[in-house]
Formats: structure tokens, sequence, C-alpha cells
């Protein structure tokens, strides 16, 4: 079988609790950002959130998972190269992506180990925070990649969060190595401001002679230029990328390609919650791609459903949802 998109990163079941600021104040937690934290601390964690609020939702998670799923709901064919255990977790986040109409390696569960697991914090701002133990995600290989399936695939996407494991980097050069010599568009997301931060060697490893398609946010790109321009920045991140795609929240997009710049105006909504816009703008964007649209309009429907999602919880819509956004910005092309 060929696929649209092939991606691979962390397999983590989210479970999403709306918080308040002084929540976070006292659990002493930098708000806005992802945390690696082990599973003693993040048992902790969970036991003061349920002693305080109950759990919003819970999904299979992960950056490129959310991506992956919302090209699929769209109506792409989608493969996700993953790492789970076989506990419940491991079973509730592979019938999860299956169900979402993903296909995953077969052999993407393994007996040892303990499934990853991110506890996802929203305030009433709909910043979202998250800790995030990696279980057995942090293993990934390249053994967990079926190469088969990327070599009959149309693009890779690669999730940031993966530049802090080393064996996930491997996997990563591995993929990409494919990539080049079947010449498969390959496309990463920065993933977080804290692997740019704090991962930045990983990234540049992963990133090695650049990618066709770079996904980050406003803050993701100031931060990599070490500047507080936005051109400046652009013009930074095309040395890594010629198509550059940049969220802006609720001043919309910029898609610049070879330094021509396209704004993406915004879907006005009211934000409850963060956690996954930037994660489905991707996934929109390159399904409006691997159908030939302009970048404007892979723009103007990444920016529709990115604004849904925000205006609900959870990283993801319902299957329904995706289907009529489609429809409706398919009638205003």
């Amino acid at each position: 079988m060929s696929f649209d998109l092939y991606a691979i990163g962390n397999a983590l079941v989210d479970s999403e609790y709306v918080v308040n600021d002084a929540f976070l104040a006292k659990q002493n937690i930098a708000k806005g950002q992802m945390t690696l934290i082990d599973q003693a601390q993040q048992q902790g964690l969970i036991a003061a959130l349920q002693a305080e609020f109950n759990c919003a939702k819970r999904a299979s998670g992960g950056s490129a998972a959310n991506s992956v799923i919302a090209f699929a709901a769209l109506g792409g064919s989608a493969f996700y190269a993953c790492k789970v255990a076989k506990d419940n977790n491991g079973d509730f986040y592979l019938h999860d992506l299956r169900a979402a109409g993903v296909s995953a390696p077969h052999h993407a569960q393994v007996e040892q180990g303990i499934t990853g697991t991110c506890v996802v914090m929203v305030t009433p701002d709909s910043e979202r925070t998250m800790h995030t133990f990696l279980g057995i995600t942090a293993e990934l290989s390249p053994q967990e990649l079926d190469l088969d399936a990327l070599n009959q695939a149309r693009y890779l996407y690669i999730e940031g969060y993966l530049a802090t494991s080393p064996s996930a980097r491997h996997a990563v050069a591995t993929a990409r190595a494919l990539a080049k010599a079947q010449n498969i568009k390959t496309a990463l997301t920065f993933s977080d401001p804290a692997m740019v931060q704090y991962a930045r060697d990983g990234l540049t490893e992963m990133l090695e002679d650049g990618v066709d398609i770079l996904f980050c946010n406003e803050h993701e790109a100031k931060l990599w230029a070490n500047t507080d321009n936005l051109a400046q920045a652009i013009q930074a991140l095309h040395q890594l990328s010629p198509l550059l795609a940049i969220t802006c929240g609720d001043k919309g997009a910029i898609i610049s390609n070879k330094g021509q710049q396209i704004t993406i105006a915004p879907f006005p909504v009211t934000a409850l919650d963060s956690n996954g816009a930037g994660d489905a703008f991707a996934g929109a964007f390159l399904y409006g791609l691997s159908q030939h649209w302009s970048l404007a309009d892979c723009g103007r429907l990444a920016s529709r459903i990115a604004a849904q999602v925000v205006s609900q919880f959870g990283p993801r819509l319902q299957t329904v949802q995706y289907s009529q956004l489609l429809e409706e910005t398919i009638t205003q092309q």
C-alpha cells in the first residue's frame, strides 16, 4: 500500500487537565513549555492534579501523531512510525491511532518497558503546559521503522521532539537517507520552543542538509535565529528550508516560499486550549500539498482547522469536523 504521508514521532497517551495559574505556581511549573520528567515525578504530579481537577480528555498523542491524524481525517493516507509497550496505554494508543485511519508498524509494540504519557495542563488563557514521561518512546530506533511503507510514501514528516533521543535521531537519519534516495519530500516541525532552546544540537543533526518544508511558530522562529525580528528570523530559517510555514497565534500565519511571503488571515475564535493547534496546522497544510493545492489554499485550510482546534479542548477534532471544514474551504477556493 502506498501512503501520502509517512511520519515518525513520539507515541504518548495524553491526559488533559484544565488548571489555573496558581496551581502551576504552587508546583513550580514553567508555564507554556514541554518539560521531560521521570515516572515518579509524573505520578506525583497526577496525584496533585487529581486532588483539585478532573481529567478532561484522554487521547493518543504526540506532536506528529496529531498531525497525521488530521491528515488522515481529511482524506489522506497516512502511516505513523512509533514505539509503545505491551501495556494498557500501549493497547489504547494503537487502537486509537488505527481507529483514526492511520497505519502503524506491526512491530511498534514491544514486550518490555512502559508506554509514554503526557500530562497536558491548560490554563484559562488557553496556554498549554506539558509534563512528559517518554517511557519506551524514548527508545524509538531504526528497528521500529517500516522502510517498505516509507519507500511508497510521498512525504516524510519528522517531529522535533525526537531531538532529545540519540536512538530516535538515528531513526530519523535512516528515514531521511531513504527519502533522499527516493526523492521523497521531507518536512520537519520544531514542535516546541523548549526543543529550540535546549535540544538545538539534536534538531541541527536531524535537519542535516536542510528539509523541503519547515513548520514552526513565531516564538520558535525567533528563538532559532536569536532575534526579536520575525523578518530576520525568516531569512535565517530559509538556510534550512525553501518553504516555511510559520504560525503566529491569533495573527494567523506566514507562508514563505524562497522568500516570497503569503500572509494567511486568522479565523477568529474564542480560544480555550492551544494544545495541538500547530500540529493540526501542519497536518492540514501537508494534506493540501498532497492534493496539489496552491500554498495560499493550503494555508487557509490549515489556519481554519487550527482555529477550530483552539476553540475546544484536546489536540484533535471529531472526524466529521475535519470533513466539514475541508468542504467549506474547497467551496471558497
